[in-house]
């Protein structure tokens, strides 16, 4: 019988707002900096269907995301609003609410 335990894979817990112009994504980041709730902007503007819980993504694993995304979800600051983030998707805004490595 082994003692060896199985290695952890890093998770997190993570929200975004997803749309078409680095401008668009600039200016939503200056509103939530300014005080607007980040679910509220999401719920408006995000293209992404996540937009309806407020760019909730839920808990995943690394590499279950794009690379761009993984950067920044596994090496960010905690509810911090990160971006915008470039991906094939268009430009994002990422705020990490929770992170096990």
């Amino acid at each position: 019988m082994s003692t060896q335990r199985e290695p952890v894979m890093a998770r997190a817990s993570a929200r975004h707002i997803l749309v078409k112009d680095k401008a668009q994504c600039e200016n939503l980041k200056k509103e939530i900096e300014g005080g607007r709730d980040f679910a509220a902007v999401a719920r408006e503007h995000s293209t992404c269907p996540s937009g309806k819980q407020g760019g909730d993504l839920g808990e995943f694993g690394r590499g279950q995301m794009v690379p761009e995304f993984d950067q920044v979800v596994f090496s960010g600051d905690l509810n911090t609003v990160h971006g915008p983030v470039q991906t094939q998707f268009g430009y994002h805004l990422l705020e990490v609410t929770s992170r096990k490595d």
